[in-house]
């Protein structure tokens, strides 16, 4: 049984007494965005996450162990542990340096952010995804375009009912353009696979200084950070990092509708929910997914092709 285990304040307490030397001086106050980590800011220079259980705990042990691999290749900053064990019998807590810098969900990205992102990309290809697989990082099997289209079109009604999106701007993914995206054989590459706005610590002149939350990392289908970035940071943010990174047209416009037809079915779930701030979220996500990019516009592809931007 894979049952959750809930810290008190007390019990992080303890922990971060015996962890610093000051340990007992350092303000100690819970993470709104945590993930599935129960996390802790500890004063203005560590961030403290325990895993609530077994299954949390084995990718955090593999977390550990895969940041010290891709750290060296993304060209932004990564958490490092300076304290890790066992905060209860079985489970996992890391002590992780804090990256300054705010959310992505509440700061743009600039220009030369972008680039950052850019760099994020361009590293992640020049892991080695063996290495990554022997520190148990998993295989990803890319997802089929036409069952997420028809998921999409689903939820789309849905959210035509509640006044919430027009149905029709779904159309411009045609079945034929769900064929020709689908995921290229052969291009599998280490992918952070969750690279939402929490997960970018962006400063106020808008540079990516760091990348959190790689738990969830795969090797498989580099279209998935793109449509991550989508959500993240806009959908033309996104494209334009992808195309500095070497990426073109058919792989940018994948990872677009991956993000669109996500966007919409996560609304369409919770859409009846009574969590606003929820809500909100899920709609400011579905607003950068489909923001208008000019590739989609100009972009034809023929037999086989794929044009660079």
């Amino acid at each position: 049984m894979n049952q959750a285990a809930t810290p008190t304040a007390d019990t992080v307490r303890r922990l971060v007494r015996s962890l610093l030397p000051d340990g007992g001086g350092p303000r100690i106050t819970p993470v709104a965005e945590g993930g599935e980590h129960v996390t802790w800011f500890v004063g203005a220079r560590h961030v403290l996450r325990l895993a609530p259980d077994r299954e949390a705990t084995l990718r955090q042990r593999r977390e550990l162990r895969l940041r010290d691999l891709v750290r060296p290749h993304v060209g932004v900053a990564v958490p490092v542990s300076i304290a890790h064990g066992e905060w209860a019998s079985g489970l996992t807590y890391t002590l992780d340096t804090l990256i300054p810098g705010g959310s992505g969900e509440q700061q743009d990205v600039s220009a030369v952010g972008e680039a950052d992102l850019a760099g994020l990309l361009t590293g992640l290809r020049e892991v080695p995804g063996r290495q990554a697989e022997a520190l148990g990082v998993p295989r990803g099997t890319p997802r089929s375009l036409e069952t997420l289209r028809a998921a999409a079109e689903r939820a789309a009604e849905q959210l035509a009912a509640a006044d919430e999106f027009d149905p029709s701007r779904l159309h411009q993914l045609t079945g034929a353009a769900t064929v020709q995206l689908a995921a290229q054989p052969g291009a599998s590459f280490l992918v952070h696979h969750d690279l939402r706005g929490e997960h970018l610590v962006v400063s106020g002149d808008g540079r990516v200084r760091g990348v959190l939350g790689w738990a969830g990392a795969v090797v498989g289908d580099p279209t998935e950070d793109i449509a991550g970035l989508a959500v993240a940071v806009g959908a033309p943010a996104a494209v334009r990092a992808a195309t500095l990174a070497g990426y073109g047209a058919r792989p940018c416009l994948r990872g677009l509708w991956l993000a669109r037809c996500d966007t919409l079915t996560r609304l369409a779930d919770h859409l009846h929910r009574s969590d606003d701030r929820l809500l909100a979220l899920l709609r400011a996500q579905l607003g950068r997914a489909w923001e208008a990019i000019l590739l989609e516009r100009v972009t034809e592809f023929r037999d086989g092709t794929d044009e660079a931007l």
